[in-house]
């Protein structure tokens, strides 16, 4: 059987049991849950897609922010849990890395430009391994890494300021 959604005037297909017994009136859950007028039209806090969210589900968010699908939720959690807000952050002595490329310093050897991220490696310009100011950290390449650590000359090339 046809019966027109009440919501959103599509046409759908219906069983006649379940318009005898008082159904078949919504094409979906969504139309559904849009004609107890309980919920709202939320733009999602990533794309701004609006989407319908019902009441319950606005009731139970901790962070009062609303997305249209679990990708959109997944990029909002990984750039807001960083760092010590992380489940797992012990001390953020070993974030360097991350710290670097969330900054937008492009990946490239400070020495010999080579930009192949798998020989990329972290240099703390002050050698210590616990400050990890952006001001202090460079990319260098294993081999460019190994010759400033143990060659001066090489040394005094990477101490010039990041531009």
């Amino acid at each position: 059987m046809v019966a027109k959604c009440l919501v959103c005037k599509k046409s759908f297909y219906t069983k006649p049991s379940w318009v005898k017994s008082g159904g078949g009136k919504y094409c979906s859950l969504v139309c559904k849950y849009k004609s107890s007028k309980q919920g709202k039209d939320i733009p999602c806090f990533i794309c701004g897609k609006v989407v319908y969210h019902p009441k319950g589900r606005i009731e139970q968010s901790k962070s009062k922010k609303y997305f249209c699908s679990k990708s959109c939720q997944t990029t909002w959690r990984n750039t807001y849990f960083v760092g010590e807000k992380h489940a797992n952050y012990r001390d953020g002595r070993a974030t360097y890395k991350s710290i670097l490329t969330r900054t937008g310093v492009l990946a490239i050897c400070k020495l010999c430009q080579n930009r192949d991220k798998r020989v990329l490696a972290i240099h703390h310009l002050d050698k210590n391994r616990n400050n990890n100011k952006v001001e202090n950290l460079v990319w260098l390449c294993h081999n460019c890494h190994h010759l400033v650590h143990h060659y001066i000359n090489e040394a005094k090339g990477v101490m010039v300021p990041i531009v």
